[in-house]
């Protein structure tokens, strides 16, 4: 009798506990901060069971920090950069699942929606997009968060 207790009262207590899913940060070594440079105050990537969640790229150069004059071209080298992520967390395009994309012009959708769907190839992954006034990076017009399941 006493031993069923002690199952029971084990059992009960592992369901009962939380799991705890362990984190792992995706910094892809194009990522790292220049010499001398503060790092940023967030991740490139966390991974959790399975799932990838991306900060939000902009189209700045990874070695220069600048932004392409064309807009196309931003929203290429955005797109890039998420694609270094993926494929450091062992992903790729077809591995996203959601995606948020921040325009500082609205107007520029169907020049961005270009662009996404030569990367993005059907079926595409779930898609918000939003016009905003301002993104941290001043000089940028766009943002991408991608949300991705192996």
């Amino acid at each position: 009798m006493r031993t069923n207790l002690c199952a029971f009262l084990l059992s009960t207590l592992l369901v009962s506990a939380p799991l705890r899913a362990e984190k792992k940060v995706i910094t892809p070594p194009e990522f790292a901060p220049k010499a001398g440079a503060a790092a940023p105050m967030f991740s490139p990537g966390i991974l959790v069971d399975g799932t990838l969640y991306i900060a939000g790229q902009t189209g700045q150069d990874l070695k220069t920090n600048e932004v392409p004059k064309d807009f196309e071209a931003e929203v290429k080298l955005c797109l890039d950069r998420i694609g270094i992520i993926l494929k450091a967390a062992g992903m790729t395009y077809d591995d996203v699942v959601s995606v948020q994309v921040y325009l500082t012009d609205i107007e520029l959708f169907s020049k961005m929606n270009a662009v996404y769907g030569s990367v993005f190839k059907a079926p595409r992954p779930a898609r918000t997009t939003v016009g905003v006034t301002k993104l941290a990076a001043a000089a940028a017009h766009v943002e991408i968060t991608v949300t991705a399941r192996k």
